[in-house]
């Protein structure tokens, strides 16, 4: 596990490139900042500002070096490293709210950007006018895109909202690609066709994430529950519900076992083998307290009545991170068999962690 700051604004977003030496995060402004690891330090080497609203999603295509960012201003750009400078091209996302988050397909040869205009947009890219072009799905999304990932079969996409419901949709362009293949979860896929909607009275749903042989998919919501949804057994929802805070982010760290964390400030490892079969494997961290004196309860109000001192006001945490944790992503290893993974949040943080307890 390793710990690395980047000041003290919040981190709204993050990506890496292909070999990891290299990450883009937004410190919650209008601009994506670019850094290379050096002797073990991050040094920035790019700064990319072509948003006049704060980003709220960044995404790094690993084969073809391209990034795309959105933003509150409603606007989207794909950028591309030409002579050692970042060029942006500007995404056609006809939205008339904010851009919320943003997701390269497999193939990197389509973009979905969720916004708070009750709308997905599935952009692609056209060679004869040589832009970027945008369909809309938006059929039973009543509020705000908060996630979004992408099938391994590049067609499908999974989408959670402020709606309090999860949703799996086609994204199939017959521009560009050829008509895909029945699926378990869904057979016929002409654009916009909603294949899955899934949720309860829980709140909104924070992030998706399909396992990656795209047998599962796992959602958190607001209610601090963690649910899986089985393609194989009928679309069966297994549902967990934990006393932690909400999670922000879930990933999966191979088919079986994913990472979920949030408000709790910490990531927490559940498992996964079948309906009725979800289990909290435990919490992934250092325990700053191992390495301080450990007091117990009374020898603690002992103290501070002897010294005749209050409380700090503002104690620190236990865990690595200090403040929510907004994103992970992967670092270490391939989707199906993740070995590290890293994590920013809200107190200017990056942590990449192993996947072992």
């Amino acid at each position: 596990m390793s710990l690395y700051s980047f000041g003290t604004d919040p981190i709204s977003c993050h990506a890496w490139n292909k070999d990891h030496t290299q990450i883009a995060i937004s410190p919650n402004d209008h601009t994506v900042q670019i850094y290379q690891k050096v002797d073990n330090e991050w040094k920035k080497i790019h700064e990319l500002s072509e948003h006049n609203g704060r980003v709220t999603g960044i995404d790094w295509a690993p084969n073809s070096n391209r990034i795309v960012s959105c933003a509150v201003d409603r606007n989207a750009y794909v950028w591309t490293l030409r002579d050692g400078v970042w060029k942006p091209t500007l995404v056609l996302l006809r939205i008339n709210r904010a851009a919320t988050c943003v997701k390269w397909s497999p193939q990197e040869n389509k973009i979905a950007v969720g916004s708070g205009s009750q709308t997905i947009s599935i952009c692609y890219f056209e060679k004869e006018n040589d832009w970027w072009l945008s369909k809309h799905i938006k059929k039973s999304i009543k509020s705000t895109i908060l996630g979004l990932a992408w099938h391994p079969n590049n067609v499908l996409l999974a989408a959670g909202s402020c709606d309090f419901q999860c949703r799996i949709y086609s994204a199939y362009v017959k521009e560009i690609e050829d008509k895909p293949s029945p699926t378990l979860w869904g057979t016929k896929m002409p654009f916009g066709e909603l294949l899955y909607e899934k949720g309860e009275k829980g709140g909104w749903v924070h992030s998706v994430c399909f396992s990656p042989s795209g047998q599962y998919l796992a959602w958190v919501d607001h209610n601090s529950a963690v649910n899986v949804a089985d393609s194989t057994q009928d679309k069966i929802v297994t549902e967990m519900k934990t006393e932690f805070l909400p999670f922000l982010s879930v990933l999966f760290v191979n088919e079986t076992r994913l990472v979920a964390a949030g408000h709790n400030c910490a990531p927490y490892l559940f498992s996964y083998s079948g309906p009725g079969q979800f289990f909290l494997e435990g919490k992934i961290d250092t325990q700053k307290q191992n390495s301080k004196s450990e007091l117990s309860a009374m020898q603690h109000f002992r103290n501070l009545d002897k010294k005749a001192v209050k409380e700090q006001e503002n104690p620190e945490l236990d865990t690595l991170h200090q403040n929510s944790i907004s994103q992970m992503a992967i670092v270490g290893g391939d989707a199906s068999n993740v070995t590290s993974f890293s994590s920013t949040g809200k107190d200017g943080a990056l942590v990449i962690w192993n996947t072992k307890l």
